[in-house]
């Protein structure tokens, strides 16, 4: 194939090689009204946040960790009387310190971390009477 090009001002004649594919596939074009979706993708499996967490028999007896982190601080002790709300210990996670909280009033029997630990996201932080 010849084709005549102009560049700045200039004509040029140039021969052009064009290599056809040695058998065309047709286009799928599916029948009217037919609807074709696209094909679903697996679902992977999708992790419980915190990964496999502690099996508790009274949820109301706990106090979970709400992000995972680093404990910086444990601010209560084993038989400490305590207010809902009252702080049981001081979690890092991104330069950012996050109290922890008692969800409940009670006495606590069993703190299950210490300063330097990591934790995840729902693992059990402190254990009331």
């Amino acid at each position: 194939m010849k084709l005549n090009i102009k560049v700045d001002g200039q004509l040029f004649e140039v021969e052009v090689e064009v290599d056809e594919p040695e058998s065309p596939r047709p286009a799928y074009v599916p029948p009217p009204g037919h609807v074709r979706a696209p094909a679903a993708a697996a679902t992977p499996a999708v992790p419980v946040p915190g990964g496999s967490q502690e099996v508790v028999a009274d949820e109301s007896k706990v106090c979970r960790s709400p992000i995972s982190g680093v404990v910086v601080r444990v601010t209560a002790k084993v038989g400490d009387a305590i207010a809902a709300s009252d702080v049981l210990l001081v979690v890092e996670a991104m330069k950012m310190e996050t109290e922890i909280t008692s969800p409940r009033e009670g006495k606590v029997s069993n703190i299950k971390v210490t300063p330097g630990d990591s934790v995840k996201t729902g693992q059990v932080l402190v254990e009331f009477e």
